[in-house]
């Protein structure tokens, strides 16, 4: 009797022992989409590399002088080169968002590895059209050489940001760092280049309307979408 009652446990246990199968469908191996992202991304990084370093002295004179980036959207070739890399930095932005779970709300959480790629690219790409569409909706009809710099002075920003995370997220793999510690870098990185281009843009807007237009505007174009994004992580 005794010996019977060891062999079931026995049996118990080994069943609950997961499967090879069952591992990589877990997500134990590499999604397919997240590695068409990165094909897609070195492709695109491979060929841009060039205007990057090129516009790299740039970048940064807008972020420390504000006449910087009057002089970088003098510059049409700049400017391009700026707007395409922004584009081709979105991929990349989704699997560190992916990887590190910098957005994970309930209802993409319970998702395929797949399918949750998909999602935080789909969330992220109605995030960036809703600024779009609020930029080209609240754009004044005089004057707004200065409230077209405020917005594309984002792009700046943005690249900056993504070179930083990439950075990070490669170094602090290197020395094997766990997951927590990668997304803390990652959101102190987000939080202060995001204030810092909140100034930038503040200081543009004031150049052409009133302090209390100004903070309108940066409610309406930035604090109201980036607390829907925030709210659609913590709510949903």
């Amino acid at each position: 009797m005794v010996q019977e009652d060891l062999f079931e446990a026995g049996r118990l246990l080994l069943q609950e022992v997961p499967s090879s199968g069952e591992v990589a469908a877990a997500g134990g191996s590499v999604p397919v989409l997240a590695a068409v992202y990165v094909g897609l991304s070195v492709l695109l990084l491979l060929q841009l590399i060039r205007p990057l370093l090129g516009l790299i002295p740039s970048l940064g004179d807008s972020v420390f002088r504000a006449r910087g980036s009057t002089a970088l959207e003098s510059s049409v070739r700049l400017s391009r080169d700026r707007l395409l890399i922004s584009l081709a930095l979105l991929l990349p932005l989704s699997l560190l968002v992916f990887r590190y779970r910098l957005y994970d709300p309930d209802f993409v959480s319970g998702l395929s590895a797949n399918a949750r790629l998909a999602t935080i690219s789909g969330v992220l790409a109605a995030w960036v059209l809703l600024r779009w569409i609020l930029y080209r909706w609240f754009m004044p009809r005089r004057r707004y050489d200065f409230y077209q710099i405020a917005h594309r002075s984002a792009f700046t920003f943005f690249i900056l940001l993504m070179l930083l995370m990439l950075l990070t997220a490669g170094v602090l793999s290197v020395v094997r760092a766990n997951d927590f510690t990668v997304r803390v870098f990652l959101y102190v990185e987000m939080m202060v280049l995001y204030t810092a281009f909140l100034f930038r843009r503040m200081q543009f807007l004031s150049l052409s309307c009133s302090q209390l237009l100004t903070f309108l505007y940066l409610c309406a174009l930035e604090l109201i979408p980036s607390a829907l994004l925030v709210i659609s992580a913590v709510v949903l």
